[in-house]
């Protein structure tokens, strides 16, 4: 018989499996998974002054011209614009992800596109300078934080 923690213990653990089941194409680190995050954050970017504008638009073109991503990037982007999703939605399920797949290269790149966009419609308002502030910030501390718990004695 299993005891009260025990219990515990296992209810959690089949809970995040079927979590993890249902969820999995969420959560799987891929390429294509990153980069469809980043077209859902450029929507974010893109409606953050509540409208998205023709010149930023070109601009997304134009920035991914030779993006060897630009497809995935595009149709997250064009879909999260099709079905008019909150940005907030959107912003928070990007941040998720990009916390559970842990640091990676492509931040930076995707960092220089969304103030390409940020700046296509009258220059880079407050609440873009915002989101794209706080999205770094929260992954910066994130990953620090996830740097300090590690422990390099037992290595």
């Amino acid at each position: 018989m299993l005891s009260s923690s025990q219990w515990g213990v296992f209810c959690s653990c089949y809970y995040l499996n079927n979590f993890l089941k249902t969820n999995h194409t969420m959560l799987q680190d891929s390429p294509e998974k990153l980069y469809e995050a980043f077209g859902e954050l450029l929507y974010v970017i893109a409606m953050a002054d509540g409208l998205i504008d023709e010149k930023e638009i070109s601009a997304l073109e134009q920035v991914l011209a030779d993006n060897p991503w630009a497809a995935d990037i595009r149709w997250s982007f064009d879909y999260e614009r099709k079905k008019q999703n909150s940005p907030e939605a959107a912003y928070q399920k990007v941040l998720d992800y990009c916390q559970h797949v842990g640091p990676k290269a492509a931040y930076k790149d995707m960092l220089e596109v969304m103030y390409a966009i940020a700046k296509a419609s009258e220059g880079v308002s407050e609440a873009e300078q915002h989101i794209m502030d706080t999205f770094t910030k929260t992954l910066t501390d994130r990953f620090k934080k996830d740097l300090d718990r590690l422990d390099f004695d037992a290595v």
